[in-house]
């Protein structure tokens, strides 16, 4: 039973509610289960929810709505919509040429991180997505397992150094493959009847690379250094600032209320992650003592177990996570960079447990909100990869510990 289907979105503070009873034939029906009552606290502008559909793209559809958001903030028009796929041509060029260069000592594939569209966006600008969609291969929505497996091979190819000399020429063959698929990368274009070139339309957003810094927090480096996160997409070698858990969440939450939005790395791939958009982490023997003695899982199978714990009927209590359950489940391979999304804001449950809103990028059909989760505080503590977010929203005192200026 999909108790929140009918749930509306979110950009509008107040509760949202299930009604209690049903009528039918002037009769009271059945009393349904209150559900997840969600009150928005804050809630910042973001674009409209997009689809990457059948690509590992994430990376570049989290990082295009941060930047979106960013540019909104100084101005934009909430309408405004950035290519996706005109990073994604340049980002897959680059990709393959380090590839090549390392003698295939990293995967030429499409998975990448923030920082990989804020290089792109300092090298090479945007552009809008009307003058780079790029659907030129008869599909109406992504779809890149052909493009991504021709990229794969061509670099392979090219790395093996079948002439013992690579020539100027194998980049170029790159970029048509790319054009073919994704289409030309435009040099000029016209928005509101001006014309730009994809550096001078960044600079008429009033966005700067320079501007963003990523945060996370690890033990196995020193905290307020920087490091380059130990994970595959981070083929670029991006630098992250490490500081304390608490520290982190404290960064993420003062950007928020100061109107800022934030871009988020997360593993995704348990059971806490569910399908209707919610995503929580629920403490398991609290749970077990709730409302009644532990009996009560006398014979129940681990399905049944699970379908109890992670229930839709209200909120349950969450496991408490600290600095050292964080690090065990990244060393444990249990925590991995799954997935990029798009924080804007904060609301709380009924029992005031406190949920992260956050845009994704699995179209507006996904989840019970419309394409959006809401992500308990808990679960924003373990599953973390990094955050991307302004310097400008970063509290003094953090960014003082770093040696960073505004």
């Amino acid at each position: 039973m999909k108790l929140l289907k009918n749930i509306s979105m979110l950009l509008v503070a107040g509760a949202v509610t299930i009604p209690a009873f049903a009528q039918k034939n002037g009769k009271k029906a059945e009393e349904k289960p209150e559900g997840y009552v969600f009150t928005t606290i804050k809630a910042n502008p973001v674009t409209k929810v997009k689809d990457q559909n059948r690509t590992g793209t994430c990376w570049c559809f989290a990082g295009i709505s941060f930047l979106e958001s960013e540019a909104i903030k100084k101005g934009a028009p909430e309408t405004l919509d950035l290519s996706e796929m005109y990073v994604v041509s340049k980002a897959y060029t680059e990709r393959a040429v380090k590839f090549v260069s390392l003698d295939k000592y990293m995967r030429p594939g499409p998975g990448s991180d923030f920082g990989d569209v804020f290089q792109v966006v300092k090298t090479h600008g945007l552009v809008p997505n009307e003058a780079m969609p790029g659907l030129n291969y008869g599909e109406k929505g992504h779809v890149h397992g052909e493009l991504s497996a021709i990229v794969t091979a061509y670099a392979s190819a090219i790395a093996e150094n079948p002439n013992n000399k690579l020539t100027p020429a194998w980049t170029k063959g790159l970029e048509n493959i790319l054009a073919a698929y994704l289409g030309e990368t435009p040099e000029k274009f016209v928005v509101d009847g001006k014309e730009y070139t994809p550096e001078s339309y960044v600079e008429a957003l009033g966005l700067n690379p320079d501007d963003y810094i990523s945060l996370t927090s690890f033990t196995h480096h020193p905290f307020y250094t920087h490091f380059a996160l130990e994970i595959p997409d981070n083929w670029r070698w991006n630098q992250s600032y490490n500081i304390p858990l608490d520290e982190l969440i404290a960064a993420l939450d003062n950007a928020i209320e100061q109107g800022y939005t934030v871009g988020w790395a997360a593993d995704m791939s348990e059971r806490s992650w569910m399908d209707n958009g919610l995503a929580i982490v629920p403490d398991v023997e609290a749970n077990e003592r709730s409302g009644s003695d532990q009996d009560r899982w006398l014979g129940v199978s681990r399905a049944e177990k699970e379908a109890i714990l992670y229930n839709l009927n209200a909120p349950g209590k969450e496991k408490v996570i600290d600095q050292n359950i964080r690090q065990t489940a990244f060393e444990n391979k249990q925590t991995t960079d799954d997935h990029a999304m798009h924080i804007y804001g904060i609301a709380k449950d009924q029992n005031g447990t406190k949920y992260y809103m956050v845009k994704n990028s699995w179209g507006e059909e996904y989840g019970d909100y419309k394409g959006h989760n809401y992500v308990s505080e808990s679960y924003m503590k373990y599953k973390t990869i990094n955050i991307v977010v302004n310097k400008a929203a970063v509290p003094e005192s953090i960014l003082n510990k770093l040696g960073i200026e505004r």
